[in-house]
């Protein structure tokens, strides 16, 4: 059933809290650790190649499963939670990674181990991660649309920020067994209560609009019947663009996390040093995304989605070369400062573009590229290895990849001008900018 439509009765009162930051406060906490599992899981990848006799290329071929099942379900979970809600879809979500977790504890083949962590946990973190948290956003914002799905970035930063270092320290203490079940069992325990009590469907008339943008919104025509379709979306410019774009984020951040601290540790760093390393980047990213979604809001987005993947695509050339400490440390904070706003920035502009009708499916096809390109990376950096005995092969085509997603960003319509793709913007978002 799809959820109720917001209504007269529930515009907002002015001057009072606006609830809606409290769902983006839920939503980012979940995506703290929905994120931080998936591309936050180096500090795993060496004790259970060696607890369960894999060789670095099969468990890193698990991964690109696991991430290629995560972007598959990520449209199924964004199709969802416009069919059903919100709620049920994570609280389906929180089940699934609670049985994937106890299935693969006990897993000692590779098709156990690919069936539970690769497929089931993946399909379960899909149905609470981002995509499924973004439409509520979406609704719930107008005015700071880009600042609110901003927060949804940050939690991701955070999670590689906090999970690589926790799960780092985890394990020197607890087997890789019980570091997983200490996951699933914070996982539940913060996710049950988010979709129970936080998470509300129904956002007010006029979300969070000031009292001019409300008049303005109700003296503006009402935009034209939507005929365009989903699949008539997905063959336009922007929406290829934004895919493109995401397929060159997932494909970086997915080697990072996946295959930064091992890089690391191979190139003469002790785990603390990489670890720690691996987290500052997320680490300034929390800080750099309060700047970057202000202004997101008042600058076209492009350009600000070009410069990330640009400095983004020159950090993992540098990252690659580093030898000393202070040469890591320093890549990782510049890095950090663009690590984050991708996702955010490709949201909001599919939301600017299509309406927030459609973003949920849309985001989450266009996520879809996103998982590909981390399908891709999560073999690349383990076959890269083993096979020409360097991380150049993997890394070097990562920053490749960024610096082509920078230049195709700009070919990306102005936040509230013509797209130029068939698909107009929303009248009323764009007589007020976004």
């Amino acid at each position: 059933m799809t959820p109720e439509p917001a209504n007269d009765l529930q515009e907002r009162p002015t001057g009072r809290w606006y609830f809606g930051w409290n769902i983006v406060a839920a939503a980012t906490v979940l995506t703290l650790l929905t994120v931080g599992m998936r591309l936050g899981i180096g500090p795993l990848f060496l004790p259970m190649t060696q607890d369960l006799g894999f060789s670095r290329t099969l468990l890193a071929g698990i991964v690109a499963v696991g991430m290629f099942s995560y972007g598959i379900a990520m449209p199924v979970a964004g199709y969802l939670v416009g069919r059903i809600g919100t709620r049920p879809v994570l609280l389906s979500g929180a089940a699934l990674v609670v049985i994937a977790t106890l299935w693969t504890v006990s897993a000692r083949t590779p098709s156990g181990v690919l069936l539970s962590f690769g497929v089931l946990m993946s399909i379960g973190l899909a149905f609470t991660s981002p995509i499924a948290l973004t439409p509520v956003i979406s609704r719930w914002f107008t005015r700071q649309r880009g600042m609110a799905l901003f927060f949804l970035s940050t939690g991701s930063m955070a999670g590689i920020a906090v999970m690589t270092p926790a799960l780092a320290l985890a394990l020197e203490h607890f087997s890789w067994q019980a570091t997983l079940l200490g996951f699933a069992a914070i996982f539940c325990a913060l996710t049950v209560p988010v979709a129970l009590w936080v998470i509300r469907d129904s956002a007010p008339l006029h979300t969070d609009l000031r009292p001019e943008q409300i008049a303005a919104a109700r003296a503006a025509p009402a935009p034209a019947p939507d005929t365009a379709g989903i699949m008539a979306a997905v063959r336009t410019a922007p929406f290829m663009i934004v895919t493109l774009g995401l397929f060159a984020c997932g494909f970086s951040m997915n080697l990072l996390g996946t295959h930064g601290m091992p890089m690391l540790m191979d190139h003469g760093f002790d785990a603390a040093t990489s670890s720690f390393g691996i987290g500052l980047i997320g680490l300034v990213a929390i800080f750099s995304t309060l700047v970057l979604g202000r202004l997101s809001d008042r600058l076209p987005r492009k350009y600000i989605l070009a410069t990330i993947y640009c400095v983004r695509g020159l950090g993992f050339f540098a990252l690659t070369v580093v030898g000393t400490h202070v040469e890591l440390y320093a890549t990782a904070a510049i890095g950090g400062i663009v690590w984050a706003g991708s996702i955010a920035l490709s949201s909001a502009i599919l939301a600017d573009v299509y309406g927030v009708r459609r973003v949920g499916v849309l985001y989450g096809l266009a996520y879809l590229g996103h998982q590909l390109g981390a399908t891709l990376s999560s073999w690349l950096g383990g076959w890269g290895y083993e096979t020409f005995g360097t991380h150049w092969v993997a890394f070097g085509s990562s920053g490749v990849l960024l610096l082509l997603a920078a230049a195709i960003s700009l070919r990306l319509p102005r936040k509230g001008g013509a797209v130029g793709a068939g698909v107009p913007l929303n009248p009323a978002m764009a007589a007020q900018g976004g």
